[in-house]
């Protein structure tokens, strides 16, 4: 039986379509990723993206007549500190050891004297639940509105055997004092 020329032709213009499709779907590959403020924080590598939680704040803030703020590492690691005691509790309640509270954690970086504020919380598995979640909360939005703060520090932990899995701490703070 002979192979008929356009059945050639349309199977090597099938493949070849085939190509550009999966061409141009690799090509997309970075605009399909998930956005960093809806990316699961449900697991052990979970990290929050600071810069994007600084934009979306620091739009928030500007919408209400405030300055934005900026990531600052040190204030990451406090965050992180208080969002992994509370992991390792399974519980918020751990942000209210001595240890944990805000002031000794800010002292411990050398700014005992900086204004700070904290939001704790659980249970939200993206920046996008958490920061929506915090607007709501008079007291939490009382934290993103802080009129003094310029900087930011943003951390969250995973517990695959706590209740709410995902610990948050975002720490607001005032201008580093001049040395």
């Amino acid at each position: 039986m002979a192979i008929r020329f356009p059945t050639v032709k349309r199977c090597f213009l099938m493949a070849a379509a085939g190509v550009a499709v999966l061409s141009l779907a690799a090509c997309m590959g970075d605009r399909l990723q998930t956005p960093p403020f809806y990316q699961d924080m449900a697991r052990v590598d979970g990290q929050v993206d600071a810069a994007t939680a600084a934009q979306m704040i620091s739009q928030y803030r500007v919408n209400n007549g405030l300055s934005p703020v900026v990531p600052d590492s040190r204030l990451t690691m406090i965050a992180q500190s208080q969002a992994a005691a509370m992991a390792s509790a399974g519980s918020v309640q751990a942000s209210l050891k001595p240890e944990q509270q805000l002031a000794a954690r800010m002292a411990s970086i050398g700014e005992p004297r900086t204004a700070a504020s904290e939001n704790v919380s659980a249970g939200y598995r993206t920046f996008a639940e958490a920061f929506s979640g915090w607007r709501e909360s008079p007291k939490h939005n009382e934290v993103l509105l802080n009129k003094d703060a310029t900087r930011l520090g943003i951390a969250t932990a995973y517990s695959p055997t706590a209740k709410h899995k995902v610990f948050w701490s975002l720490v607001m703070a005032a201008p580093k004092p001049a040395q």
